[in-house]
């Protein structure tokens, strides 16, 4: 079995900034034996070395764009530069794009990286998520349940 990591970004207390937190921890109970999943502040140089000797990669994270929320992008991480217009939540001044272009440079790409972003609609403090956000959570997990093939 290829080596798969599920990476869940976000932060605890920022309403629908932690989607990628909330469908990490669903995965957990619904993946075989083998799937790695971890929770991510979403630093770039962190993720670098988290993905390192990873066949499969998928990260969640939610977005910002102005789109309408509980949208979801689906993103080949290696194919496609990320897109402007989609920035990850991510507080650091060195994220998720920086770390693609830094793993390309250092020839520490994953096999495979499949972005999942959901376009958020608060961000304000708090821990739950609103219900847009909530449903493309569900959404997203069922999708990498299908990709891993287990649904």
């Amino acid at each position: 079995m290829p080596k798969i990591l599920v990476i869940g970004v976000g932060s605890e207390y920022g309403s629908d900034d932690r989607v990628g937190l909330v469908v990490a921890r669903r995965l957990k109970e619904l993946v075989p034996p083998g799937v790695e999943l971890i929770e991510h502040t979403g630093d770039g140089t962190a993720l670098v070395s988290a993905w390192n000797n990873t066949d499969l990669i998928f990260l969640i994270d939610a977005t910002s764009s102005g789109a309408e929320p509980g949208t979801i992008y689906r993103i080949d991480g290696l194919s496609t530069l990320l897109p402007a217009e989609i920035s990850t939540s991510s507080t650091h001044s060195f994220g998720l794009r920086e770390a693609i272009k830094l793993a390309r440079l250092l020839d520490q790409l994953p096999g495979s990286l499949l972005i999942f972003g959901i376009e958020g609609g608060s961000f304000s403090f708090g821990s739950k998520l609103s219900s847009e956000v909530e449903a493309a959570a569900e959404s997203v997990v069922e999708q990498i349940l299908n990709e891993i093939g287990i649904a």
